[in-house]
């Protein structure tokens, strides 16, 4: 079976980013303070070992290549790196705004199967056309003691072999391990 493709979202997924961060940053970009998301080098390990991943923000490219060359060994290894150019502006009416929509026929478009995608984001409202694609991680705001990238690394183990992702549920993936 060919090799599922992880989609990583940055912001609140993989790290926090702020102009008024409490505790030390892991590196800084512009005047942004960044905390790493705790046990990330452990799940990218496993990620990589395991799937094809790529990265998606809806931040500007500038800010996403800054990232990635502090948060991934070798950025090379990324399938994609791709940012608010490549998200669709539009109206969700379920939270009354507008937002950046993530829109994953573009993933299609470059030959990867929507039913071996994965996304790894906290805003579901930038997936409202791909849900079943989605696993919701909890924000994360800098706490040190954050496990979700274990919790989460042990999930997609268990999922990875699955022939269409879309067709499980994982609103409450945390406890399905």
């Amino acid at each position: 079976m060919n090799r599922m493709l992880l989609v990583l979202d940055l912001d609140e997924t993989l790290m926090h980013a702020s102009r008024s961060l409490k505790v030390e940053p892991d590196f800084r970009m512009w005047e942004y303070r960044v905390k790493v998301r705790p046990h990330l080098k452990g799940f990218l390990e496993l990620a990589f070992e395991h799937f094809d991943v790529g990265v998606w923000t809806s931040s500007s490219a500038d800010y996403a290549w800054i990232a990635v060359q502090h948060l991934f060994e070798d950025p090379g290894q990324l399938k994609f790196i791709w940012a608010r150019e490549r998200c669709t502006y539009c109206w969700d009416e379920e939270v009354q705004d507008f937002v950046w929509a993530k829109r994953l026929h573009k993933v299609k478009s470059r030959g990867y199967r929507l039913e071996r995608t994965l996304v790894i984001d906290d805003s579901p409202e930038k997936f409202r056309t791909a849900y079943g694609n989605l696993i919701r991680v909890t924000p994360f705001e800098g706490d040190a003691d954050d496990q979700e990238l274990v919790r989460l690394g042990c999930y997609l183990l268990k999922i990875r072999d699955h022939r269409d992702v879309r067709r499980l549920e994982k609103r409450n993936w945390h406890q399905q391990i």
